[in-house]
């Protein structure tokens, strides 16, 4: 199975024209063989902290809808951000759109400080089928936390799909971690990031597949947009630039 991690440059509280770009990756990625996408963290509406409760989208809105018609139709899956509205706030979400299925929805589970003055916790671990593999989606800050991708492994997950939104420090601190918890668990990672202004940094990009040996598979670089195809057949990834818009 070949999944997708897609690094983007989300303009700032813009959902439609974000979607819009959201459909030309699913696409791009499709024709090359994806049959799962992950998409960086809250990438429907930039990492914006601050103006996550006005932007927040159920994931039953009409907005949707076009991105599950282009999953149905080229029957991929797609795990992109937004936030989500809850019962006294907002959390940081991802949903998993299947073709011809009800999506899932899943909350970032453990919120870094200056996170909680915005958002609340998640509190569901989700693990999901896709072809032969069995998925758990991590967003940014509890990735960095070993005991989330046993929890998910103990679940049955053999895939660990981290959504972020990271600056090169982060990301410095990624690749330090990713591969550590490939390797103790046999599970492969793959990580999308961010690229461009976001909140008060910017995103430093370099989304990256490590194996179940923990060894980097393939990455993208720090600034530019693009595809990473991971296929779990032979373990072996590659990178490309994300076609312009027509």
């Amino acid at each position: 199975m070949k999944i997708c991690a897609v690094q983007l440059a989300a303009r700032k509280g813009d959902l439609a024209g974000n979607l819009q770009r959201h459909l030309r990756c699913i696409e791009q990625a499709a024709a090359m063989g994806a049959e799962l996408l992950v998409f960086p963290e809250l990438s429907l509406t930039g990492y914006e902290p601050s103006l996550a409760r006005q932007l927040a989208t159920p994931a039953e809105a009409p907005l949707m809808a076009p991105l599950q018609a282009l999953c149905d139709r080229r029957g991929v899956s797609a795990a992109v951000g937004l936030p989500l509205p809850a019962i006294g706030g907002v959390r940081i979400g991802m949903l998993v759109l299947r073709p011809h299925e009800a999506p899932l929805s899943y909350a970032k589970q453990r919120l870094h400080g200056d996170e909680l003055e915005f958002f609340l916790p998640g509190t569901q671990p989700l693990v999901f089928a896709v072809g032969e593999h069995q998925v758990a989606p991590a967003i940014c800050y509890e990735s960095m936390f070993l005991g989330h991708a046993e929890q998910a492994r103990a679940q049955g997950a053999d895939l660990y799909l981290v959504s972020v939104a990271k600056t090169a420090k982060g990301i410095e601190e990624g690749f330090a971690h990713y591969p550590k918890v490939a390797r103790q668990l046999g599970m492969p990672v793959l990580m999308a990031n961010c690229v461009g202004p976001a909140d008060v940094f910017v995103g430093a990009g370099q989304s990256a597949a490590w194996d179940a040996q923990g060894q980097l598979l393939a990455s993208l670089d720090h600034e530019a947009e693009g595809l990473l195809l991971f296929d779990t057949a032979n373990a072996s990834a590659h990178a490309c630039r994300l076609e312009p818009s027509a």
